[in-house]
């Protein structure tokens, strides 16, 4: 049996004399998990992104000899299966009646938009937390950020090799291992960062490591080299919604990667009961956050 708000859930909203109801007016962060996601349109129960390999190096063709003729083939598949949420609350037909503060009933709709939004959010920020967890895999059947992700030219790593904490130092190593990227065949590609993901525990020190006008943290009379080759065009962001406080990640200029679907946006709906004349509302939502190349973003779950 699903709760009802009666006249007994708020019983001072049933007498004047309340100054002031708190606990759901504050203020929320911006959206983040769009800083997470490439955000696409899906139209259909569930996406797929599927991997194709190039062709490799050209063979040395002798003399009057054949030509070496390659091959490509289909590779990983990743599913993106879109998920419907939904939330909703049912108020009595007494309590809509005796209620003696209006800014209390209509601030639930408000409530139920702040929990999609929360939604959201916590969905999205869950592949990163669940990056270097064994239990959530990729279509290629590793984890987010792992050093063995599968292919024809043995595994390649998007994992920071030594885990390490934010530094200047794991920065560049983390850096280094993007622009070293291959594709399956083990072709050089052009793998660039783009922005570096951090948890609020970071955003400072990710503040003074992008925007030294030095090296930072020594005594060097040093250029910053992330700062002066641009290498992240897009900055850094803090993510609320991250669980670590130690993990950070850097999203490169891969596409196909890092994708969220939405399906349906939040929708949010009323109706009265009719033989009770309980008032029924509700919010729901179909989407999908999910991963494809996971040459899309590279971490570290730090030390």
């Amino acid at each position: 049996m699903p709760g009802v708000i009666t006249t007994g859930s708020h019983p001072k909203a049933l007498w004047p004399g309340v100054k002031a109801w708190y606990g759901t007016t504050y203020d929320e962060h911006m959206e983040e998990y769009t800083d997470l996601f490439e955000v696409q349109e899906s139209d259909k129960a569930y996406e797929e992104i599927v991997e194709t390999t190039n062709f490799g190096l050209m063979s040395v063709k002798t003399q009057a000899g054949p030509i070496t003729y390659d091959t490509d083939s289909q590779g990983s598949v990743s599913r993106f299966t879109n998920v419907t949420y939904a939330s909703g609350y049912i108020v009595s037909y007494e309590e809509q009646k005796d209620g003696q503060y209006e800014v209390v009933s209509m601030r639930r709709a408000k409530k139920l938009a702040f929990s999609a939004r929360q939604t959201v959010e916590n969905i999205a920020a869950a592949v990163y937390n669940r990056a270097f967890t064994a239990a959530y895999t990729g279509g290629d059947g590793v984890v987010l950020c792992s050093a063995s992700h599968p292919n024809q030219n043995g595994n390649q790593s998007n994992l920071l090799t030594t885990a390490a904490d934010l530094s200047e130092t794991s920065l560049e190593d983390l850096v280094i291992q993007t622009m070293d990227g291959t594709d399956s065949r083990g072709n050089k590609i052009s793998v660039m960062p783009q922005q570096l993901l951090v948890p609020t525990a970071k955003a400072f020190e990710a503040e003074r490591i992008l925007k030294s006008t030095l090296q930072n943290d020594t005594a060097n009379n040093a250029v910053n080299a992330l700062r002066t080759k641009g290498t992240f065009p897009k900055g850094y962001a803090v993510n609320h919604y991250f669980d670590s406080t130690t993990a950070f990640f850097i999203r490169t200029n891969i596409k196909d990667s890092m994708i969220f679907f939405w399906r349906e946006k939040p929708d949010l709906f009323q109706d009265n009961d009719t033989d009770t004349r309980n008032l029924k509302a509700g919010i729901i939502a179909r989407f999908v956050a999910y991963w494809g190349d996971f040459r899309g973003v590279y971490g570290t779950p730090g030390v």
